[in-house]
């Protein structure tokens, strides 16, 4: 028998108002248990979530909630899910939310498995946002891949204890602010934030990096953020070339990406450099900044001993976190496929009331998008040894030719050189840019200062 839990309406009111997304789906309970048992194994695959029966959609004209009038109702579905999976989805919790008047609610608490599930007829199905898909071949191959391990985030972590959790001024703050109704322990271990060690629960990787007030003492390995300003555009760098000594982040992990964005944030706003008697200013879409740093800390590898690297360059900021990408995510996939490395950490912030993530591989879509809005290129992704980044450049979408234009309409008086346009455009090419600036003097749209200046010392006024 399952446990029944009593919701009052304002819990209701809360949970009718839980968008269907990556980790939360509703259905009726007319639907087939084995259309039911796509949605189960769909989320076992991906990253776990959590399945409730008795619940209309939001777009049906139907009274929304209709549940189970006596828990036996449920037993056949719940039977297909647990029997007929193949293989059996391990670790699942099933409870019955009980309404004030509309009957029971079934509760399936989907965990992301280390196996890869298959329904009775044989198909594989990923959970991707709030649909379910069907995989086949190679896919499922580059899935199997990426099971077979427990997360790190799931490592037990000695040096913890569950009081010290429970005491931290930030987990208090959490819990107020999610409003959850458990206790601050049956909470932890209700969310899988306990890690079961020695015949004892004692706190994992997840839950020290959420709710410790300073994770990056109590872990065994790196957690922070390093954010450094350098006042040049090569990779290499010399120490006099930091404008000051790297920045350290850290606290737990909502405090650490807030911090981050408010420090690049300050770096980046208003930030300029000289070439000459030019003031070249940097800019870039706030918003765009943001996912790029939330999804570097979220979805690292925590297991690497290194912290996630943020560096502002004059003209370009990279973004380097611990780890390649998980499972079958490539470079090339990036922006249609969805996988999660720290499945908790997600989910857990998710929770809050204005997350700080979106659904899994929004992020680098909107960072995408607000680039181009703001006429600069999308961003690069590359992996380094074993580090994945990401790099935005300050570098237009517009031609050579158009940014060369616009420069001496803004300042009719102003002087270029091929270095100015090249930090302007973002354009590493030399010869590109000289073709660009030749073919606009062939134009008449701009002249040299000095024909017969030195050609390192070579100018262009306007015409």
């Amino acid at each position: 028998m399952y446990e029944v839990i009593d919701f009052s309406a304002q819990e209701i009111e809360v949970l009718l108002n839980t968008p269907e997304d990556h980790f939360n789906d509703f259905k009726s309970k007319q639907i087939s248990p084995n259309k039911l048992q796509e949605t189960f194994v769909a989320f076992a695959n991906a990253d776990g979530g959590n399945i409730y029966v008795g619940i209309e959609d939001a777009t049906s004209d139907r009274e929304r909630l209709s549940g189970f009038n006596e828990p036996e109702e449920a037993n056949a579905i719940i039977a297909i899910l647990l029997e007929n999976t193949n293989p059996a989805v391990e670790n699942v919790e099933i409870e019955y939310i009980k309404t004030p008047s509309n009957g029971l609610i079934l509760h399936i608490d989907v965990p992301k498995s280390p196996k890869v599930h298959y329904t009775a007829s044989g198909d594989c199905h990923i959970r991707a946002n709030a649909q379910k898909i069907k995989i086949k071949g190679e896919r499922i191959t580059q899935l199997s891949y990426s099971k077979g391990a427990e997360p790190y985030e799931k490592k037990a972590v000695d040096m913890v204890e569950v009081q010290d959790i429970l005491d931290s001024e930030y987990y208090i703050d959490y819990r107020e602010r999610i409003g959850t109704s458990q206790s601050p322990e049956t909470f932890l271990k209700k969310q899988r934030l306990l890690t079961k060690k020695d015949d004892d629960f004692v706190p994992n990787v997840g839950c020290v990096l959420l709710f410790d007030e300073e994770p990056q003492g109590s872990l065994d390995t790196r957690c922070a953020v390093k954010v450094y300003r350098l006042r040049t555009t090569e990779t290499e760098y010399k120490r006099e070339q930091l404008q000051e000594d790297p920045v350290t982040i850290d606290g737990p992990l909502e405090m650490v990406i807030l911090k981050t964005i408010d420090k690049v944030k300050e770096y980046v706003d208003g930030a300029s450099f000289k070439d000459g008697d030019n003031l070249v200013k940097l800019s870039y879409p706030a918003e765009a900044l943001k996912e790029i740093l939330v999804n570097a800390v979220i979805h690292r590898d925590y297991s690497q001993k290194d912290d996630v690297h943020v560096k502002v360059y004059d003209n370009r900021i990279e973004v380097q976190s611990p780890g390649r990408l998980p499972g079958y995510m490539t470079i090339e996939n990036i922006y249609e496929e969805r996988f999660s490395r720290n499945p908790n950490l997600v989910r857990l912030l998710h929770k809050l009331p204005n997350p700080v993530n979106h659904d899994i591989g929004e992020g680098l879509d909107t960072a995408k998008n607000e680039l181009r809005k703001a006429g600069l290129v999308a961003p690069e992704f590359e992996e380094r040894g074993n580090n994945f980044v990401v790099i935005i450049k300050h570098q237009t979408i517009a031609s050579i030719e158009d940014i060369i234009i616009k420069y001496f309409l803004e300042n009719p008086a102003g002087q270029l050189t091929n270095k100015l346009v090249r930090q302007l455009s973002g354009e590493d090419d030399l010869q590109k840019v000289k073709k660009a600036l030749q073919k606009l003097r062939e134009e008449g749209h701009i002249k040299p200062l000095d024909p017969n200046a030195n050609a390192f010392r070579f100018k262009y006024i306007k015409a």
